[in-house]
C-alpha cells in the first residue's frame, strides 16, 4: 500500500510539474498570420433571401474585385440553420492575408474604384440604403488565428 501511495504521488508531483497555469505565446502557441475582418448580422424573419440579393449585388461584387486584384484572400458568408436564436444569424468574413492589407491605400483604392466603376457605386448606395429594412449589423470583429503547439 505505501509503495502505491508512493508511486500516486510521484504522479501527481509529475503532472503538476508539466501542466500549466497559463500559456505563453510562441511558446505553447502560435499566431496565424491570416486577419479575418467578421461582421456579425441580424436579419429579420424571412428576409435572408432579400438580403442575400442585395448582398449579391453589392457587398459580394465588391469583394470578388477586390480578390482578383489581390488585395484579400478570400471572402465567406455564412448563414445560421437557427436563423430565430441568438444576437445574429449571418456572419459576413473577409480574408487577408497579413494585417497590412487592411491599411488605407490610395493607390489600390484607386484600381479598385476603377474597376467598380459609378454604375456599380450607386446601385451600391441605393441597395445599401434599403438594408436597415431587413437586418442590423450586430458587430464587428477582426481576428487571428490561434494555434496550439
Amino acid at each position: 500500500m505505501k509503495k502505491v501511495m508512493v508511486f500516486i504521488a510521484s504522479i501527481l508531483l509529475s503532472c503538476s510539474a508539466v501542466s500549466k497555469d497559463r500559456l505563453e505565446v510562441f511558446t505553447d502557441y502560435d499566431l496565424g498570420t491570416d486577419i479575418f475582418s467578421i461582421t456579425t448580422v441580424k436579419i429579420d424573419p424571412n428576409m435572408e433571401d432579400i438580403y442575400l440579393a442585395g448582398l449579391n449585388q453589392s457587398w459580394v461584387k465588391a469583394v470578388k474585385i477586390q480578390k482578383e486584384l489581390g488585395y484579400i484572400k478570400d471572402w465567406r458568408i455564412y448563414a445560421s440553420d437557427l436563423p430565430q436564436s441568438g444576437h445574429f444569424n449571418m456572419v459576413l468574413m473577409v480574408v487577408f492575408e497579413q494585417a497590412n492589407d487592411m491599411e488605407p491605400n490610395k493607390k489600390r483604392y484607386d484600381a479598385f474604384m476603377k474597376k467598380w466603376g459609378e454604375a456599380n457605386q450607386k446601385k451600391s448606395q441605393q441597395i445599401s440604403a434599403k438594408y436597415p429594412e431587413v437586418r442590423t449589423l450586430t458587430g464587428e470583429y477582426r481576428m487571428r488565428e490561434i494555434i496550439m503547439k
